[in-house]
C-alpha cells in the first residue's frame, strides 16, 4: 500500500468569477486510485461563499482524477461541490446541470495574459507599452515573447500531458504577454472539467515565477488598440458531424440568434468591454455567422461547408474567464430546441 496525496479541487461560491480552491488528503491504496475508490470529503463552505458559518458543511464529490506527477504518489482530483446530504448539488455547481450526451465533443482555446509586478510579461517597466501589435501572434525571439513566458507555457503543457489532459498545442497571441493553449474531449463535461485542471496547474506553476494569471477577457482596458482574451468554444454533436446538411445548420443558427442573450449571460463577465465589433470579435447585441470570418459570433469551417455542413462550429463570444461548464451547458441547451429527423428519412 502506498500513500497517494490526493488533491481535491473544486470551485467556490463567489460571482461573477468562481475560484479554484484545492486542499490535500492523503489516503493509502495499492495503486493509483478510481475515480470510485475516491471518497466525498467535507470542507467549511463558510470560507468560500458557499454556506453561512452556522451550517457551514459543504461537500466534495470527486468526478475525474489525474495524475500530479509535481507530487510523489500525486493525484489531482476535480469535484463537484454537493449540499451537506451528499446527493443535492449546491447551487454553485454549475456542472451538475450539463446535459449528458456522449456523443457531444468540445475544444475549448483558453487565452490569457500573463502578469507580473501589474503589466503583461514583456511590457515597459514604469508604464507605457511596447510596440504595437504585430509580430507577436506566434512569435518566436526574445523581443517578441521573452524568456519567462516561453518557460512557464511549456512546463505548462508538460504538466497537462504528463497529467492525461488532452492539451491539443500553444501559442503565442496577438498581444504582448498574451498566450493560448487548447483543450478537446469527448462527452459534453469532459473537456470542461480538463480545462479547470489545466487552469489549476497553470496558475500553481505560476506561483514560483511570482507571475499572476489574468484570466480578464480585456485586462487593458476597451480604449487601448490591444486585442481581449477569449475562450473560443468549438463544439459538435453526433448529429451535427454525421447528419447534418445545410437545413439543420441554418436551424441550429436561427436558435443561436434567438438565445443569444442567454449565451451571452454565462459567457463570462465584462465581454461588453471585449465584443465591440473590433479585433476580431463582433458587437456583443447581435448575432451573425460567417464562412472563416474571425469576426462573426460563429465562425463556420470551410471544411463545414465542403462536407455538406457537417462537422464542429466555432462560438467566439466565449470568453477567457468563462466557466466552461455553462458555456457547454447553454450551447447543448441551445442545440437540443432544434428539431433533427430520424434515422433513414431525409
Amino acid at each position: 500500500m502506498a500513500k497517494y496525496k490526493l488533491e481535491y479541487i473544486w470551485l467556490d461560491g463567489y460571482e461573477p468569477v468562481p475560484n479554484l480552491r484545492g486542499k490535500t488528503q492523503v489516503k493509502e491504496f495499492k495503486s493509483f486510485p478510481k475515480l470510485e475508490e475516491l471518497p466525498m470529503w467535507g470542507f467549511d463552505g463558510s470560507s468560500t461563499r458557499q454556506a453561512e458559518g452556522k451550517t457551514s458543511d459543504c461537500m466534495l464529490k470527486p468526478v475525474a482524477a489525474y495524475p500530479d506527477t509535481t507530487r510523489k504518489n500525486g493525484v489531482l482530483v476535480m469535484c463537484e461541490v454537493m449540499m451537506p446530504d451528499g446527493k443535492t448539488p449546491h447551487p454553485s455547481n454549475s456542472r451538475a446541470s450539463i446535459l449528458d450526451d456522449p456523443g457531444a465533443w468540445f475544444g475549448y482555446e483558453q487565452e490569457y495574459f500573463l502578469y507580473k509586478d501589474g503589466a503583461p510579461l514583456g511590457f515597459p517597466t514604469g508604464g507605457g507599452f511596447p510596440p504595437p501589435q504585430g509580430e507577436y501572434y506566434t512569435a518566436v525571439g526574445y523581443k517578441n515573447v521573452g524568456n519567462i513566458a516561453r518557460e512557464i507555457v511549456e512546463a505548462h503543457l508538460d504538466l497537462c500531458l504528463d497529467a492525461g489532459i488532452n492539451h491539443e498545442g500553444i501559442n503565442a497571441e496577438v498581444a504582448k504577454g498574451q498566450w493560448e493553449f487548447q483543450i478537446f474531449g469527448k462527452g459534453s463535461k469532459n473537456a470542461a472539467d480538463q480545462m479547470w485542471i489545466a487552469r489549476y496547474l497553470l496558475l500553481r506553476l505560476c506561483e514560483k515565477y511570482g507571475v499572476d494569471v489574468n484570466w480578464h477577457c480585456k485586462p487593458l482596458g476597451k480604449d487601448v488598440d490591444w486585442n481581449g482574451s477569449g475562450m473560443h468554444s468549438n463544439f459538435s454533436t453526433t448529429y451535427m458531424r454525421e447528419v447534418g446538411g445545410k437545413e439543420y445548420f441554418e436551424a441550429l443558427m436561427a436558435a443561436f440568434d434567438k438565445y443569444k442573450n442567454e449565451h451571452i449571460a454565462v459567457y463570462g463577465p465584462d465581454n461588453h468591454l471585449r465584443l465591440t465589433g473590433l479585433h476580431e470579435t463582433q458587437s456583443i447585441d447581435k448575432f451573425n455567422y460567417g464562412i472563416a470570418n474571425r469576426g462573426a459570433s460563429v465562425r463556420v469551417p470551410h471544411s463545414f461547408v465542403n462536407n455538406d455542413y457537417k462537422g464542429y462550429l466555432e462560438d467566439r463570444r466565449p470568453n477567457s474567464q468563462g466557466d466552461p461548464y455553462k458555456i457547454a451547458s447553454r450551447i447543448l441547451q441551445t442545440i437540443a430546441t432544434v428539431p433533427t429527423k430520424k434515422a433513414g428519412k431525409k
